[in-house]
């Protein structure tokens, strides 16, 4: 790797690959410390990320998505920039999407979403996925191999997240063409980390779900699209209907993308660590544990981004307002003053439900159960049809060499591909 002093995180190609050492070398620094090329605040201690995460009135989000792309729309003046953001969201990224709003609207968009996550339709999504998961796994097990991304994981969280927000069946196979789920390769429509980062990936998820919520709240039926056309805010006042469409297709995009990342990371680690498979399937309670772990470890989203609203003070380091901050949650779920020897994968670790893979605070991600409950899903039928799970040594090298292509993005971090082979379990 080139001069970690000299690295520039959001475009060195080794970096994007592995950050882990770069984000060791920053918090060596201190937890929070700026970055040389955007004068971008890199915090990567536990205890200042979550800090931060919780202090929405210091922090704002107007900028989660982008970070210093494109650059401000205007230039910082005082210590309360709070009417200048407002006057200016509208030119940041996806600025109508509920994972940039600041409260107020913030909590009126997640009540929303609230009415759509209940504990009946979760749990109607879980028994959904018990039968999805077999179906998806029968067409390949026969093979001995498959390409895990696009032959699993992408098509299982796509069509997991499809039937959540109640898609019609007969619409159900263009969704997954596409949201790139029937494809090798590509990136989904749906993706939040696409070139260039102004511009809104969601616009095709937007118009299919305003036209079913159009049609629903005009016709309601008993179904969940009727549900989501007829919820009112708290107050009781009804939204206008791009209201209610922007939550449900960002929890669609978001969901899509990090669950595909999640399940490839929980597979690596099964294929990279055999001794795993058995104690698994022998001990299937571990499953739960050992997911927290894979995400703790392989956190989906590198970075998170806020703006200083008000000028602050974030681990002993004076914030003035309108600086960019980011929060490094990879470097902050390694970080060994809140995990011991946090570079090595450990299931058994006792704090692991701590890692803030999916964010804390009032921004903690919507869609963290659905997550969790699809990746043990997918570990326990993969552990039950498959009685060995191996790592393509042709593709990704021997045990001891093992190389992996990971999505050249600051944003996020994923596999590109994951070839497995498997011995089917007999019976």
């Amino acid at each position: 790797m080139t001069d970690l002093a000299t690295v520039d995180f959001f475009s060195d190609p080794a970096v994007s690959q592995s950050p882990y050492e770069y984000w060791d070398h920053l918090r060596a620094q201190g937890p929070v410390t700026r970055e040389p090329h955007y004068g971008v605040v890199a915090v990567t201690g536990y205890r200042e990320v979550m800090a931060a995460f919780k202090d929405h009135d210091s922090f704002s989000a107007v900028n989660a998505i982008g970070g210093p792309f494109p650059p401000l729309p205007f230039t910082p003046e005082g210590d309360d920039i709070s009417e200048q953001i407002e006057a200016h969201r509208h030119l940041f990224p996806i600025h109508e999407h509920m994972v940039v709003m600041d409260p107020p609207a913030h909590e009126k968009a997640r009540s929303l979403l609230s009415r759509l996550l209940t504990p009946r339709r979760l749990k109607e999504n879980e028994d959904y996925m018990w039968q999805l998961v077999d179906s998806q796994i029968d067409q390949f097990i026969g093979n001995g191999r498959c390409e895990f991304l696009s032959e699993y994981a992408k098509p299982f969280a796509t069509s997991a997240i499809i039937d959540l927000l109640g898609v019609p069946a007969e619409d159900r196979p263009e969704f997954l063409a596409a949201l790139g789920a029937e494809k090798p390769a590509g990136t989904s429509v749906g993706a939040l980390d696409g070139e260039p980062v102004g511009l809104d990936p969601l616009q095709y998820l937007d118009d299919k779900f305003l036209g079913y919520l159009t049609e629903r709240r005009r016709e309601p039926r008993e179904d969940v699209l009727s549900g989501m056309a007829t919820a009112t805010y708290p107050d009781g006042s009804t939204p206008e209907l791009i209201e209610v469409v922007k939550p449900a297709t960002f929890l669609f995009a978001a969901g899509q993308e990090t669950v595909t990342k999640l399940l490839s990371a929980a597979v690596q680690v099964l294929g990279d660590r055999p001794e795993y498979q058995q104690l698994l399937r022998t001990e299937p309670d571990r499953i739960p544990n050992f997911i927290e772990e894979a995400v703790r470890m392989h956190s989906p989203t590198k970075v998170d981004f806020r703006l200083v609203r008000k000028t602050t003070t974030l681990g002993g380091v004076r914030l003035p307002a309108g600086t960019i901050v980011m929060l490094c949650l990879g470097a902050a779920n390694r970080d060994p003053d809140k995990f011991e020897d946090p570079h090595e994968f450990r299931p058994d670790r006792k704090n692991v439900r701590e890692h803030i893979a999916f964010g804390r605070g009032i921004h903690t991600c919507a869609g963290a159960p659905l997550a969790r409950v699809e990746g043990q899903i997918t570990v326990r039928r993969l552990l039950d049809r498959m009685s060995e799970i191996r790592i393509d040594e042709s593709v990704h090298g021997p045990a001891d060499a093992r190389t992996y292509t990971y999505e050249p993005t600051f944003l996020l971090r994923g596999l590109t591909q994951l070839r497995i082979e498997f011995t089917p379990a007999a019976g």
